[in-house]
Parts: C-alpha cells; structure tokens; sequence
C-alpha cells in the first residue's frame, strides 16, 4: 500500500532540530581509526566529497591509504556483479590483506559494506564473510538501506522507495523482481529472516525506532545497542539525515561500551559515519575543463528509470548521435566484429557530436541469477571495450548503471584510484580520473541506475555539455 511521507509519519516525534555531526567527528576524531567503505557497485560515493576510491586492494595500496590524510576511503569491489561464492571469496580476500595492511602502518579501522538502498546485494553473506576475515565474526550486522538523496525510507520497519509524491514499499517496486537479487519482504526484519533461508531467530533481530532515535537523550538506546547479543541483526530506521546521526552516534557510544558492529548500509548513513556535512552540488567550472566539445553518455542498467530517463535525453536533445548496442548480435558467436564496427562508429560521432552509447533496451536473462549475471557482464565488457578503445578523448563521460559505471572506471579507463569530487545531481557522485588513466583528468559520472526523476539524465547532460 502506498503512502506518502506525511501519512508515514503521523503520530511519530517530529525530527531533531540540531546536528550532531560536530559531536560524531569529534568521535571520530578521538578513535583514530579509519573508515574502510567496500563499496559493491561504484554508485556507493554518491553522499561524499574529497574521498579517495580505489579500484584495487593490494596490501601495498591499503597501507598507503591507511596513512594518507582524511578518516575515510572507499574500495570498489563492485562484488554485486559476481556470484555469491565469488563475493565471498573477494571478501576473504579484501579482509586479509585489510589486516595486513592495518597491522604494517599500525592503523585501527572499521569496515562499512555499502549495498544497494532497494535491498539488492549478497546479503547476509557477503558481510558475514567480511566480519569474519577482519576477525569481527560475531559482530552485529547493522541494516541501515536509508538513502536521503534516492528517497529510501525505513518507517516502522517497513522500507519504502519514493516514486512521485508517494511511497511505495521496496517489494512492490521493479527492484524486488531483480534476476539475481530479488525478495518478497518489504518489512526489514521479514527480510532478514527471508536472505537467511529461514536460518535466523525472530527473536535474534532488533529494531531501533524513530522516536527513540527523536528522543533528546540516546544514553537509552546506546545501553541497548550495547547489549545486543553477538551475532544478531539490528534494523535501523531513518526518514531524514538526523535520524541517521542520532543511530551513528548512540553506535560509536555503544562501540566505545565494547560492541562490535558490521555495517550494511546505504550511502546516507556513510556520510553521517564519517562527519560529513552536506556539500553544494558541483558547479561546471568544478568538474569540466579544456578545449573539447563532445561527451559520451554510457547506458547499461535496464532499470525502468533508466529506460525513462534515456528516453527523456534522447527527445530533448534531438542533436545528440544515438549509438545502439544490440545485445542480440553481441551474444552472437562474430561479436567481435560487431563491437568494431560500433567502436568506430562512436569514434568518428564524437568528431562532432556528443554521443549516448546504450545497450539496446529488451531485457535478456537467463534461466537463473548466475546466467543472468553472467549476461549482464557480457553486456557491461562490450560497452567497456568501446570505451577503452576510444582514441577521441571526450570533454566528460557520464555511466549510467552499476556494473556498468564500475567496469568503465576499472577497465574501460583503467583507473586504479580516483578522487570524488562530489555531487552532480543529490546521489550522483562524479569522479575525477588520475594521471595515469586513459583519459587523465576527465569528469566521469558515475551513474546509479536507479536514482533521479524522468528528466536527471538530461540534466546532468546539460551542465556538462559544451
């Protein structure tokens, strides 16, 4: 049933009037342990400013992140595009060369899993895998999918995804209905209980509520986070960023009591985590610089936004040079030759048009999650490869799409770290590409396939465009 975030609210206390992001960083501060976010698609920095991502996890790259200034650093593992056991196996790996590289430059930190704020993701495996290779195994999975920017809201337990003016629980949206990652439970405890088979206890998960996050003393709900028992899940609800700082806070105060938490989040709660005040969107002097005049927009995601929103750009920029990859002919045995042929064909449009690449949009599956994934990523590696192969530089690239925003940054512009600069649009980070990547210094967009109304794309294209 939907609602809208009025009706959700009726009868709860209004929100906190003061911020307690001094209060949080002055924690952060006095800790002096770093925030380690291993982000599962490259959407995850849509919240942060001046933050380091890398793209590799080698103890070499770790350490240096360790000491480098800042409390924060994102790694993209971009592990929603692997199989379950996969992503275990890349958590396995991540945590041990994190402790490796904590125990060389003698640093303390803390692993965040940001995922999906519509709940798509290797829960509770991937997490379980995570606190267990950094030594946390009975640490409590906080769920905490609130995202401010992409309208996410949890309320009474239930989470809800904004469309309009209405809030739509998450299991009657598209997302739920997701090949590999789909649920039936909008209720967050229900949906614990679903992600593991059946194999967790009612009674194991706990909730923390609006009021008692509204409530002008927290030293309550910090005994009881305190409290909760190894191994357990606790439910975070959220409808604005103070409710978010309010759990960040009674967390860091139980964590100081003894608990141990692992993070399993959206974007918004990494932002309260780490003391980030709010940051003005990037102006385009901020993110585009030289002579040339032509951008490249990349389209993956076959969310139905993302069909919309192509859609609105294509209409409303009737010079735009549309370039169509047909996913039938790349699963054809000669793609080959197709992808040249697409590759030159983007090449020599970007002489002198700025030019949208898109996957074609019918939606092809396969018979189960692990072929459906696998299809996607033959999708993602073709839209990459003509990327990587482009030898016009464009003025920006924008990507639209998870797997696909990631695999452009790592493979098709072959960036082993970037700078987040910030915001080009609420929850759409851009990336500025190092010196040593294909096209140093560029403006790259990342994308998510599932934020902003109808017209976002096209705005996004129109601050950047020439």
């Amino acid at each position: 049933m939907t609602q809208t975030l009025s009706e959700a609210l009726e009868g709860i206390a209004e929100e906190r009037s003061e911020s307690l992001i001094a209060q949080i960083r002055d924690n952060n501060d006095k800790s002096n342990r770093k925030i380690v976010v291993l982000d599962d698609d490259p959407t995850g920095t849509q919240t942060v400013y001046d933050t380091p991502v890398l793209t590799t996890w080698g103890v070499d790259e770790l350490a240096a992140a360790f000491t480098s200034p800042g409390t924060l650093f994102y790694i993209l593992t971009n592990s929603r595009s692997l199989t379950e056991p996969d992503a275990i196996k890349l958590a396995n790996e991540i945590g041990a060369n994190l402790n490796e590289a904590a125990q060389r430059t003698k640093q303390k930190f803390v692993v965040v899993s940001r995922s999906d704020s519509t709940l798509r993701g290797h829960y509770p495996a991937e997490v379980d895998a995570i606190a267990a290779a950094v030594g946390t195994s009975d640490a409590v999975h906080v769920i905490a999918p609130f995202f401010l920017q992409g309208g996410r809201y949890t309320i009474g337990d239930v989470h809800y995804v904004a469309e309009d003016e209405q809030l739509v629980p998450a299991a009657e949206t598209p997302f739920a209905q997701d090949a590999a990652f789909g649920f039936q439970n909008s209720d967050l405890k229900q949906w614990v209980i679903e992600k593991h088979n059946g194999n967790i206890d009612a009674d194991q998960i706990a909730s923390v509520s609006l009021n008692e996050l509204r409530s002008s003393d927290l030293s309550s709900l910090t005994d009881r986070l305190a409290n909760l028992s190894p191994g357990s899940v606790c439910v975070v609800n959220a409808a604005c960023m103070r409710d978010m700082e309010a759990f960040v806070l009674a967390a860091q105060n139980a964590e100081q009591k003894g608990q141990t938490f692992v993070y399993r989040t959206a974007a918004s709660f990494v932002q309260a985590f780490a003391g980030l005040e709010p940051r003005e969107l990037l102006t385009p002097d901020e993110m585009v610089d030289g002579n040339t005049k032509t951008g490249l927009v990349v389209v993956g995601s076959y969310v139905p936004k993302t069909t919309q929103q192509l859609a609105s750009l294509l209409e409303s920029e009737p010079t735009l040079k549309s370039v169509v990859l047909d996913v039938d002919k790349l699963l054809a045995d000669d793609s080959e030759s197709y992808l040249l042929e697409v590759t030159q064909l983007v090449n020599e449009s970007l002489q002198s048009a700025n030019v949208v690449l898109s996957s074609s949009r019918k939606l092809v599956t396969g018979t189960d999650a692990a072929s459906s994934l696998s299809i996607g990523n033959r999708v993602s590696d073709a839209l990459v490869s003509v990327v990587r192969r482009l030898t016009k530089r464009p003025r920006f690239l924008i990507a639209k799409g998870g797997i696909t925003s990631s695999d452009v940054a790592t493979k098709g512009l072959q960036a082993k770290h970037a700078m987040v600069l910030g915001q080009i649009l609420p929850g759409v980070p851009v990336w500025k590409m190092p010196a040593d990547s294909h096209f140093p210094g560029i403006a790259y967009v990342v994308f998510p396939g599932n934020v902003g109304g109808t017209n976002a794309l096209l705005e996004a294209f129109q601050k950047l465009k020439a």
